[in-house]
């Protein structure tokens, strides 16, 4: 990629137009800018639009310029055959819950108007591709004019059946202090209270994310395309059992997945802090295959200080090597000393952030210790690597189940309460246990499978490639038609 930039193309030749809007978390950041950049690869113009205080985040992490330079060139950055930019709502700096209001109730009509200042520009939409998050994205895009919609789900296929079954009225939630008790959905194992994602639960705190998921589920029917970042092999059997549900079945969901950076491509990259590429990849390359510990709980997950000290030491205590992200409002949690020299930590490296498709494939990793967010878990999947669940809420819960009991290829770390025996004995188990190396040899088969998706032709390829077309198509006839105004 390069940030060449290029005369704007006349109305007549200009390529369709997909913007997609994403909610300003890591999480959703990450698929979201990576959809961009695959639909760019096709030959389209892509925006990728998010929140102010969101995108000087992804500015200032980034390795290249390619981000903030595109915000002052309206065609942006040249991705494959395409071009990708960005803009960014004002946020006004809110955080948590005034964020979830704010987004709510101000950043709808902002949104109208980003999509009316496109068309000014000469560059009208073409489609918007939404998010879970933002339900109101869909209803701006109709009112706008917007030849057509998509959404955008980032979690897996199963968690959306759950969610929807939610939404519908179809889903008994177990009791919460019965672990024996399980609700049965189809195409899904048995699933207890703690096995659910947590956001449906009813000693949720988190009660605005609760309501902007389920008020998806009310217009998603409005979207022409509902993509999901999974792949058909993996979750085969809640794809064929979705279109079934009564009374009512969901839209067909439109597998595109997995959403991971396979080819190493980094010039705009959805880190929201700076990872720490060179030092992490130099001292992988200093250790011998399958020998390292690779740990983190995302950019969400808070630990207490009890649990970072137990896992500071849990690591330190198996005796193996080990790369370990704390993120620097983590970092004062540390043991005092761990990091001195000659400390616990001097069998380790301790990061604030890592280029973590880059770290998941290096010979190096052995085994993954993670908090089983979709990205996290696509991505141990596509790298071939067995991991070590430690789930803490949401979609995490669901995402641990199936990569330990379904897909065979880790091992659960039980807690609360977290301690250093039992990072040990699971991380000992992953590498080094009886089933490690059946659970090796499933992690690479899910592996093959995952590039076979994302390949030229495979099932990801091709359901973008036809999104492609059919916007293409829809542009086309509208600008034969010249009602096209976006507005």
């Amino acid at each position: 990629m390069s940030g060449e930039e290029a005369a704007p193309a006349s109305a007549a030749t200009a390529p369709p137009h997909v913007l997609l809007v994403c909610f300003p978390s890591q999480g959703h950041v990450n698929p979201t800018l990576r959809l961009a950049k695959r639909l760019a690869a096709k030959g389209l113009l892509v925006t990728f639009c998010t929140t102010s205080t969101a995108g000087a985040k992804l500015a200032a992490a980034s390795p290249s310029a390619a981000i903030s330079s595109s915000r002052n060139d309206g065609n942006g950055v040249r991705v494959g055959r395409g071009r990708l930019r960005f803009e960014f709502l004002d946020d006004h700096g809110k955080e948590r819950d005034d964020l979830m209001r704010h987004l709510a109730t101000q950043a709808p009509a902002a949104f109208a108007d980003l999509l009316r200042r496109q068309a000014l520009a000469g560059r009208p939409v073409s489609c918007v591709v939404g998010n879970p998050f933002l339900p109101w994205a869909l209803d701006a895009a109709a009112a706008a004019g917007v030849p057509s919609s998509a959404v955008l789900w980032v979690q897996s296929c199963a968690v959306f059946s759950v969610y929807y079954h939610a939404a519908s009225g179809l889903l008994e939630i177990p009791p919460e202090n019965d672990p024996a008790a399980r609700v049965a959905l189809p195409g899904l194992p048995p699933l207890s209270a703690a096995e659910l994602p947590s956001f449906l639960l009813p000693s949720n705190p988190y009660t605005l994310l609760t309501d902007a998921i389920v008020a998806q589920f009310r217009s998603i029917n409005a979207a022409s395309w509902v993509f999901v970042n999974s792949f058909p092999e993996l979750e085969r059997d809640v794809l064929a059992a979705l279109p079934g549900v009564a009374p009512r079945p969901p839209p067909p969901l439109v597998p595109i997945g997995p959403l991971v950076d396979l080819d190493g491509e980094d010039a705009v990259r959805g880190d929201m802090i700076e990872a720490a590429d060179g030092e992490c990849v130099a001292w992988l390359d200093a250790h011998p295959p399958h020998s390292v510990v690779y740990a983190s709980v995302g950019s969400i997950v808070e630990l207490s200080a009890d649990e970072v000290a137990e896992m500071a030491h849990g690591l330190a205590s198996t005796g193996r090597p080990f790369l370990w992200v704390v993120r620097p409002d983590a970092r004062p949690l540390l043991p005092e000393g761990f990091l001195d020299a000659g400390g616990a930590a001097a069998n380790g490296i301790v990061v604030q952030w890592s280029p973590q498709e880059r770290v998941l494939a290096h010979p190096a990793t052995a085994c993954f210790l993670t908090h089983c967010g979709w990205n996290s878990t696509l991505e141990t999947v596509a790298a071939g690597v067995p991991v070590v669940a430690f789930p803490q809420w949401g979609d995490q819960c669901t995402d641990a189940k199936f990569l330990v009991e379904e897909l065979g290829m880790g091992v659960r770390l039980r807690a609360p309460p977290l301690t250093r025996e039992a990072v040990r004995d699971a991380v000992e188990l992953t590498v080094a246990g009886p089933e490690a190396e059946s659970m090796r040899g499933r992690a690479k088969a899910w592996s093959a499978a995952a590039r076979a998706a994302v390949a030229p032709g495979g099932s990801a390829d091709r359901h973008l490639q036809a999104f492609v077309d059919d916007v293409t198509r829809l542009a086309s006839g509208r600008k034969e038609q010249g009602v096209y105004s976006g507005g």
